[in-house]
């Protein structure tokens, strides 16, 4: 690893146009679940990664008319000048911790449904809208074109007067009509818009012309462009099309931001694609055909890659979306030698989908994430301790070991006992399964920074009785004991246990334990979970030669991961793996024979030959220690607390939350901290009227 001078390159400022970046780190244009339904809220998260040391902070996609209505999805708008007070939060206060404000300019074409407005769905060409709705697209005439670029100008015009230093034109993510009219699948049109390349890029043509003609030099055009839609020849490709692009606007905008497409192939999970920096491949060529500098992506997380990128001239700007919401401070650490204390992301996609559920962003490894208004919570700044002075924590899962963690940065004394042989309770355990191996980054980041700590003493193999606990008087003691799945198949389908005879019956505990089913038949994986793991599992399983059957109430596998932009890759990983997938049934019973499956809508029973079960269904908090603590020595305790699982199991990420959560709000006044839950921004009732 380079010290610091080593990645000096990478403090270089980088002119843009009219405005100058005062590093090479950018925070391109990416979904928090906030824009315009909670603009304060984003304004402060996009301010936190401004005082993180990130030199450019965009916005996500902006709407530009009502046409391009992405509701329920809270993004931002910028329909009309009543649109401006909102977004000038974001500039002002991205501007006040020294960087700039860019903002992502889109009209979403056929992606958008315009639930909200019921206006006309336009694009390039008539076809269906991208979602499963029974509405569809209407080709634009001459006259709907003049229109686009009449809002795009009057949009770029109001972002200027918002206070935004870079303007977008946005073809990426085959969400936008640039884009749209770009690719031949979606324009088949005969008239100057459609055929040539030439031709399909008219309109990305004219809004780029347009776009720097209304900003007259006040502001810098950047250009987002997926130069490969990662479809082989049955897409654009960036080593034909998408470089031919690249060439006939080369020196046009003052900036290209260039990825890939779709948004699921951009913003790829570390279960398939681990590798950082994976879209280099695709992008390198840019910076050979324009003199322009260039920003990409690909979860970046190491200091050498970046600074190798920039020599190499592959790169001018380190963008990154997901590794700024892990850490908004990883420039900061970068340039004061903090390496080892940067929260690397982890690839989950758990950003991700807080935006396709429509709610403020939230991160596995950065509880702070969309926190930072209602809360106030900062990634790097925690309150000092109360009058209290000594803090137990039992369980180092990813609960336990962020409760810990904080409480020591505090500056309480904490001791952390865990049960087991290893630290990391659950997020070590999972990442032992096939394609998890960075969910080890959760506990590996907790682990270093308590390490570093003198006011903090961590135990292995300490399983504890309630008498033990009492015994240490120490009198504040926060659970993180965490949760077991259930054997017995109680789960969102049944909440009783089903009747099951005469078959071994394992857990996903069992499994990551090292455990694995016999190879004498195969094994029905019951999927009632339908979050990630059970198919996690049965990759897993199958990976290490075991014929595997995954059953699921869901239409499909994993269902949950088609919020974290994955689905289909899980379904064609497990297809391709020999899994034979049965959805739509519930377990009915099992016995030596086999087991019965039931439809989910018929009740139709299906026999399945298997020798084994894998039970994927809900689990147990394991409350015990608490219980017994609370009856027997409740009034030896200032605090008593069960957090994570042991209080609520969900995801690694709620874990994470609720351990910071404890922490924050040891000694608070419990009045203030309740009050934090019923913050919220409320819409006027002001008629804004028309534009």
């Amino acid at each position: 690893m380079q010290g610091a001078n080593g990645y000096s390159i990478l403090f270089e400022p980088v002119k843009i146009g009219p405005v100058t970046a005062r590093n090479r780190f950018y925070q391109v244009p990416h979904c928090n679940g906030m824009g315009h339904v909670r603009p304060q809220a984003e304004a402060a998260m996009r301010t936190m990664k401004a005082e993180g040391g990130w030199a450019v902070v965009s916005t996500q996609e902006t709407e530009i008319h009502p046409t391009s209505d992405l509701g329920p999805y809270a993004e931002n708008r910028l329909w009309d000048e009543h649109d401006i007070p909102a977004l000038r939060l974001m500039t002002e206060g991205v501007h006040d911790k020294g960087a700039l404000a860019a903002i992502q300019l889109a009209h979403n074409g056929h992606h958008a449904t315009n639930h909200l407005t019921r206006a006309p769905v336009l694009g390039p060409s008539d076809m269906p809208i991208d979602t499963p709705f029974p509405k569809q697209a209407r080709a634009m005439d001459k006259s709907d074109i003049r229109d686009l670029r009449r809002w795009h100008r009057a949009a770029a015009r109001r972002a200027k007067e918002a206070g935004f230093d870079i303007v977008y034109v946005y073809a990426g993510h085959q969400m936008t009509l640039p884009q749209h009219f770009l690719l031949p699948q979606y324009n088949n049109r005969s008239d100057e818009y459609g055929g040539s390349l030439e031709n399909r890029l008219r309109l990305t043509r004219e809004l780029l012309e347009e776009t720097r003609e209304e900003l007259d030099g006040h502001c810098a055009v950047a250009f987002r462009f997926a130069v490969d839609q990662m479809a082989g020849p049955d897409g654009m490709q960036a080593r034909e099309e998408g470089r031919a692009v690249v060439e006939l606007l080369a020196d046009l905008p003052d900036l290209w931001d260039v990825n890939v497409s779709d948004w699921s192939n951009d913003s790829q999970t570390t279960r398939f694609q681990p590798q950082d920096g994976f879209q280099v491949p695709y992008i390198e060529f840019v910076k050979q055909v324009t003199s322009k500098p260039v920003v990409g992506v690909g979860r970046f997380t190491s200091p050498d890659l970046m600074a190798s990128l920039v020599k190499k001239g592959v790169l001018d700007l380190i963008g990154a979306a997901r590794p700024s919401i892990a850490d908004p401070f990883l420039p900061k650490k970068i340039e004061e030698d903090r390496i080892d204390e940067i929260r690397e992301c982890i690839g989950c996609n758990i950003c991700v989908s807080a935006d396709m559920l429509g709610v403020p962003i939230r991160c596995t490894q950065n509880p702070t994430m969309g926190e930072e208004w209602r809360r106030g919570w900062h990634p790097e700044v925690i309150a000092s301790k109360g009058h209290e002075e000594h803090a137990l924590v039992v369980g180092s899962g990813p609960a336990g070991l962020e409760c810990a963690m904080q409480l020591a940065k505090r500056g309480y004394d904490v001791t952390l006992a865990e049960a087991g042989k290893e630290f990391g309770g659950r997020a070590l355990r999972e990442s032992r399964l096939k394609g998890l191996a960075a969910w080890k980054r959760v506990a590996d980041n907790r682990l270093w920074q308590l390490q570093q700590r003198a006011n903090v003493q961590m135990f292995t193999d300490s399983p504890m009785t309630a008498e033990e606990v009492a015994d240490l008087g120490i009198p504040n003691v926060f659970l993180a004991t965490g949760s077991q799945w259930h054997r017995d198949g109680r789960g969102r389908s049944s909440l009783t246990p089903l009747p099951v005879q005469d078959m071994p019956c394992f857990t996903p505990d069992d499994i990551m334990a090292g455990e694995l089913p016999p190879d004498s038949g195969p094994v029905l994986l019951y999927d009632d979970d339908q979050g990630y793991l059970g198919g996690v599992l049965a990759d897993h399983l199958a990976a290490a030669g075991r014929k595997v059957i995954l059953a699921t109430p869901g239409a499909v596998a994993s269902a949950f991961t088609d919020l974290t932009l994955e689905q289909a890759r899980v379904q064609t990983s497990l297809l391709q793996a020999g899994v034979e997938i049965v959805p739509l049934h519930l377990l009915h019973s099992a016995d030596a024979t086999g087991a019965a499956l039931a439809c989910a809508y018929t009740g139709r029973i299906r026999q399945i030959s298997c020798a084994s079960l894998l039970m994927v269904t809900s689990r147990q908090r394991d409350t015990a220690l608490f219980d017994a603590l609370r009856a027997d020595y409740g009034d030896r305790f200032t605090t008593l607390e069960l957090i994570g699982d042991a209080a609520s199991p969900g995801l690694i990420a709620d874990a994470v939350f609720a351990g910071h959560l404890a922490a924050r709000n040891f000694e608070r006044d419990p009045a203030a901290a309740d009050a934090e839950w019923f913050r919220r921004e409320l819409i006027s009732l002001n008629d804004m009227g028309g534009a």
